[in-house]
């Protein structure tokens, strides 16, 4: 229950729609999302894209997400423990290979092969003073300073060719996950799937949108109900400007620290 002081200084909204091409060929969104905050002001976050080729990416996503945040919910994080670099590293590194091992698990319950449930997944773990994001498969991990500075702790892993990337069932997925930290004082936090990557993504200089990102962030920060605050994210995410420049399936996190 979302009850504790601490833990109402996070405010969070977050979506996932299906893309409009997939409407209209019938087809399930195929993102998922996830997020809880834990005591003491840390909010750990997962995004995840299902490979449109897999016969079963809604699944291979829902499980990913839910088994990463599951084992970083379990693991009682704290600020201290989280001054260490290796720490922060290991805690990361753990959610990744435990939604891989749950999406092979889940796998081999429906009698299927791990890759019919492929999928990207993006892992953020921040508190007020720190954000840390692993990242496998394309996506975007984004925060916000005090300064009013973007940062992208991860970009978008696309292969060799355009729209191939990496999955968390790739036999190399642990090994080349994107991961990084970043120790300043933060007040925005975002991840995203990749069909809003080119609204998110400046292309030309490879850094994320002020535009894009800025409105959204003030949107989070004065939201009082969340009920009404994730209507208000669907619709803009199934809105005309959006629709418009993508038509994949969409999924956004976006969460602002309010130091009230």
């Amino acid at each position: 229950m979302n009850t504790s002081k601490q833990i109402s200084h996070w405010r969070v909204v977050a979506a996932s729609v299906c893309g409009t091409s997939h409407i209209k060929n019938k087809q399930l969104c195929q993102d998922a999302h996830h997020w809880q905050v834990l005591p003491g002001n840390v909010l750990v976050t997962a995004a995840a894209d299902g490979a449109g080729s897999a016969s079963q990416g809604k699944i291979g996503a829902m499980v990913a997400v839910e088994a990463a945040i599951e084992n970083l919910a379990i693991q009682e994080i704290t600020t201290d423990s989280l001054s260490d670099d290796a720490i922060v590293q290991s805690l990361l590194h753990e959610a990744l290979l435990a939604a891989k091992k749950a999406v092979e698990d889940e796998a081999a319950a429906c009698s299927k092969q791990p890759q019919d449930l492929a999928t990207t997944l993006i892992i953020t773990i921040a508190t007020p003073d720190m954000a840390a994001a692993a990242q496998i498969g394309d996506g975007l991990a984004v925060v916000k300073d005090r300064q009013g500075n973007l940062i992208a702790l991860t970009i978008p892993n696309n292969g060799e060719y355009i729209n191939e990337t990496t999955f968390l069932t790739s036999l190399d997925a642990i090994d080349t996950a994107q991961m990084r930290l970043w120790r300043e004082a933060i007040v925005n936090v975002a991840a995203l799937t990749d069909g809003l990557q080119m609204l998110a993504l400046n292309m030309v200089v490879g850094e994320p949108h002020k535009p894009f990102f800025f409105p959204l962030f003030d949107f989070v920060k004065n939201t009082e109900d969340r009920t009404i605050a994730k209507e208000q994210l669907v619709k803009f995410l199934n809105s005309e400007r959006i629709t418009q420049r993508t038509d994949d399936d969409l999924t956004l996190i976006i969460a602002a620290f309010n130091n009230t």
